[in-house]
């Protein structure tokens, strides 16, 4: 099965939809639902799909701020992710609904940088969070290019709405395993 056909299986009816205005601090999808095909054999959510929730919820996101499909095709351009990073805090199992928020943290007119956090949709747990840095491609030369000026301006009002908010924990974050005294 090729990506696109994985991804339009994995997430048809996923349903993930903003629940605020453009600019809410922080923006919020909710909507989906862990499917029984992203169960693993631990019987829970795998870690695959917790990427793919990621960026479908994050597409939902962009399109309130006017990184539409309509936009990157009639302007040719796209977005492409240059580093995510997820830390995993809790599970989620078969049927449990989902809600992601999302903080736009840093920005210029090429490149978004989000953290995001995923919650049981009722319970309200965290499940995990990410953090992201997003790249405005211009397809026609394949190159980081920066966005339309309208775009610009939606992205730097969602950052002023932003810039209240507190800094995401695990902001920056490595991985490590420090070594313990065999003591």
């Amino acid at each position: 099965m090729d990506s696109e056909t994985l991804w339009t299986h994995a997430f048809e009816a996923a349903n993930f939809v903003s629940t605020e205005n453009n600019y809410a601090a922080p923006l919020e999808t909710t909507g989906a639902v862990v499917k029984p095909e992203w169960i693993d054999h631990n019987g829970h959510m795998n870690v695959a799909f917790y990427l793919m929730a990621f960026d479908e919820a994050i597409g939902v996101a962009f399109n309130d701020i006017g990184l539409t499909k309509a936009y990157r095709r009639e302007n040719q351009f796209a977005t492409f992710v240059g580093d995510f990073h997820i830390h995993y805090a809790r599970e989620l199992l078969e049927g449990d609904p989902i809600r992601v928020t999302h903080q736009l943290v840093n920005f210029d007119e090429k490149r978004l940088h989000f953290c995001q956090a995923m919650y049981h949709g009722t319970e309200g747990y965290l499940a995990a969070r990410s953090e992201l840095i997003s790249l405005h491609i211009d397809m026609r030369v394949r190159r980081v290019a920066p966005m339309a000026p309208h775009v610009y301006e939606n992205v730097q009002r969602l950052g002023e709405a932003h810039a209240t908010l507190p800094k995401p924990p695990n902001l920056g974050r490595t991985i490590e395993m420090k070594r313990r005294d065999a003591n």
